[in-house]
């Protein structure tokens, strides 16, 4: 056996352990997805923006966290609620919005026990809702992004 046969052999071995990785990456959508796609929109951004702002809250990167908001948005982090504008304004603020509360909330939700309703997917016990919105007045077009970041905590009922 030659050293290319050996390689050969090993890369179809090595192809047909992870074959059903791929296979269960690719399953049907469960009653979750349906849900998100039905309420949010589309039920893979939705998880992609969950993952990425555990990983950027994680890793306190405010710029890339601006970038999963929807522009303006009332914020109540605890004590007194303001609005945020813009993303510079955003991550100016970054540590008065995302206060320990709120980042606990992020990095402890799995997306597999998001809450779902018409006003988007819940982390949390609401301190942060990831909503659809359109882009255009007939909403062929929408953004999957954050429209609210409070602190449930400290809400007065």
């Amino acid at each position: 056996m030659t050293i290319r046969t050996l390689l050969a052999s090993l890369a179809l071995i090595a192809g047909s352990l992870f074959q059903p990785t791929l296979h269960a990456a690719q399953s049907a959508p469960t009653a979750l997805d349906k849900s998100i796609d039905l309420s949010v929109g589309d039920h893979v951004k939705v998880h992609q923006l969950l993952t990425q702002l555990q990983q950027a809250v994680a890793k306190h990167n405010a710029v890339v966290v601006a970038d999963f908001v929807h522009y303006p948005i009332k914020v109540n982090p605890g004590k007194k609620p303001f609005t945020i504008k813009s993303e510079k304004e955003f991550i100016k603020d970054y540590d008065r919005i995302i206060t320990q509360d709120i980042q606990d909330a992020i990095l402890k939700q799995k997306y597999e026990n998001l809450f779902v309703n018409s006003q988007g997917a819940m982390i949390g016990d609401g301190e942060v809702w990831i909503s659809g919105f359109c882009r255009d007045k007939s909403c062929k077009q929408s953004d999957i992004k954050i429209g609210t970041i409070q602190d449930t905590k400290n809400l007065k009922p």
